[in-house]
């Protein structure tokens, strides 16, 4: 009996134990959390919570500000987790702060604030509008623009780092969006380098004498070297490459040096274009066959509408599409992904650069140049269409690319101009289910501009291009399509809810801006809309001049379901269903 009560005796006192070891724990685990809090509170350092804001548009939704007092350089509290952010340039636009960065991030990164320093010490906390990636080895973010009182130089870091106070925030260069050098594309053996600020005349060439280029090689022992201009126009000068950086995969600086008329040169622009490794090394032609066709575009917030766009498009033969992304954010990049999931050839470059199209197509036409034979520049609410295929009772399957091909032997002739007829709202006041070309059929009587098709080897080398047609070298012509042949169908005027964007962004540099009272009479405006995003009453009937089904028929009988009648770029209905 002893020996059993001796033996519950010892359970009880190692439960005992074993309950009081676990108690001076949960008390050490207490007194560790409370000095932890007391150490926040007493240092000023706090966390930063606010809501984000992810349109570009320029009436920016502005986040809630956070104060953190007396905090200047980063820290990492997560040991490692984050990779550091190095701000290599800044950007000054109208509505947003651009800032590139040398560390790769992708697009969609929420945990990101924008640190904004103050003139007594005090910094202010911003979650980042967007980032996205921007070359092989850089990023960029989007910061809204600094509030009164604090610097434009701004810092980012990942939401939740520590920071700690210095002695003196260094404030770095912002450079001011309307004199800058912002890009910059090896061609053969000159640069093309694309400058805001030169405030040259629109639509002619420049003297090339009047311009330089400066090239800045390295970090710590910058070598500088400076080479003459061959060609000048709008925001493009072409330099000549220095021969030291035609062989060796160098990374550099271009900037543009001015030249007055007394031979007397200006410092270089400031400029935030560079050349990257390999990117400057001059590559030699290369013997593989080029795609026939290709179709370059600038776009802004177009997800929706691009899959409709370039379906119809392929099956008319164009091979491989060149999507400038002009901040958008809308699910573009998803939308491009699934496309060539299925086989499409879609690339999707992001250009930050806003009211910049005619540079954009320039530098598109350069990079396009070793890869396709023919480039169309057209938008996404454009599709070509071939009114003869009525008459002989077929479908015009390729018939783009067949078009185009029968000129590329022809050494005179370097574009292919087809006229645009504009679409009205056709009675609709919602986005049509199955796609613009069904949706719209009615539009005005006459067409309207003209949509080219362009040989890029034979682009003058200023690369001068008014949005809807290029320059080209001399003895080099162009040949325009009759209308009974082919048309561009424009859905330009669309239903209200889809045209009214159209008041918040243009990306074209000549495009005005309908929210200002000036060139009324200008084509790129909406007769009698005026300068507010209000519909009028009639909306829905204006435009409509000439009931034409013609594209809407060819792409029922071509592409609709022969069961259920959905057309291809209906995948959410289907999915709905």
């Amino acid at each position: 009996m002893d020996y059993e009560n001796g033996k519950k005796r010892k359970v009880r006192n190692r439960h005992q134990l074993k309950t009081q070891l676990l108690s001076l724990r949960y008390l050490i685990v207490c007194l560790c959390c409370f000095f932890v809090l007391l150490f926040f509170l007493s240092s000023g350092k706090v966390f930063t919570l606010s809501v984000r804001s992810d349109s570009l548009r320029p009436s920016l939704r502005v986040p809630a500000l956070s104060v953190l007092s007396s905090m200047d350089s980063i820290h990492r509290s997560f040991h490692g987790r984050f990779p550091p952010l190095r701000v290599e340039d800044r950007v000054k636009f109208p509505d947003h702060l651009l800032l590139i960065l040398s560390t790769r991030i992708g697009k969609g990164e929420k945990n990101l604030v924008c640190v904004y320093h103050g003139v007594k010490e005090e910094t202010l906390a911003l979650p980042a509008i967007s980032t996205d990636e921007f070359d092989e080895f850089r990023s960029i973010a989007r910061c809204p623009n600094a509030p009164l009182n604090f610097s434009s130089s701004v810092d980012l870091q990942f939401h939740g780092d520590l920071v700690k106070k210095t002695k003196k925030q260094k404030q770095s260069k912002v450079h001011n969006w309307e004199k800058v050098g912002y890009e910059a594309v090896i061609d053969g053996d000159t640069v093309v380098v694309f400058v805001k600020g030169l405030n040259r005349r629109p639509h002619k060439e420049s003297d090339p004498s009047y311009y330089k280029c400066q090239f800045e090689i390295g970090k710590s022992d910058v070598e500088v070297l400076v080479t003459k201009a061959v060609a000048a126009a709008q925001e493009v000068v072409r330099c000549v490459l220095p021969e030291s950086l035609k062989l060796k995969a160098e990374t550099f600086k271009v900037s543009v040096i001015h030249i007055d008329p007394r031979g007397r040169s200006t410092p270089a622009l400031p400029s935030v274009a560079r050349i990257n490794g390999s990117d400057s090394i001059v590559k030699k032609k290369s013997g593989r066959n080029k795609h026939e066709l290709c179709v370059c575009t600038m776009l802004w917030n177009q997800a929706p509408f691009l899959r409709e766009w370039i379906m119809y498009h392929s099956w008319l033969g164009v091979e491989r599409w060149f999507i400038y992304d002009n901040n958008s954010d809308d699910g573009l990049q998803e939308e491009i992904g699934s496309l060539n999931g299925e086989g499409y050839n879609v690339s999707r470059h992001v250009w930050p650069w806003i009211k910049t199209q005619e540079a954009g197509f320039s530098h598109c036409a350069v990079r396009a140049k070793e890869e396709c034979n023919w480039v169309g520049f057209f938008d996404v609410d454009e599709f070509y269409y071939f009114p003869t295929h009525r008459s002989r009772g077929s479908p015009s399957k390729n018939a783009l690319r067949s078009l185009v091909s029968n000129y590329t032997s022809w050494e005179m002739v370097g574009e292919i101009r087809t006229e645009c007829h504009s679409f009205g709202p056709s009675g609709l006041t919602t986005v049509p289910s199955r796609g613009v070309t069904v949706g719209y059929t009615c539009r005005q009587a006459n067409p309207e501009r003209h949509k080219s098709i362009i040989r890029p080897e034979m682009v003058t080398s200023s690369l001068l291009n008014e949005v809807h047609h290029f320059q080209m070298k001399e003895g080099v012509g162009h040949l325009s399509l009759v209308e009974s042949v082919a048309v561009v169908n424009h859905y330009k005027y669309q239903v209200w809810e889809t045209f009214k964007a159209k008041f918040y962004r243009r990306v074209a540099t000549y495009v005005v801006d309908w929210r200002e009272n000036q060139n009324q009479g200008s084509k790129d405006r909406a007769p009698g809309l005026g300068t507010e995003a209000v519909e009028p009453v009639d909306w829905k009937r204006r435009f409509c001049e000439v009931w034409d089904t013609g594209l809407k028929d060819l792409v029922l009988s071509s592409f609709a379901d022969g069961v259920a009648g959905y057309l291809p770029w209906q995948r959410q209905l289907q999915e709905q269903e």
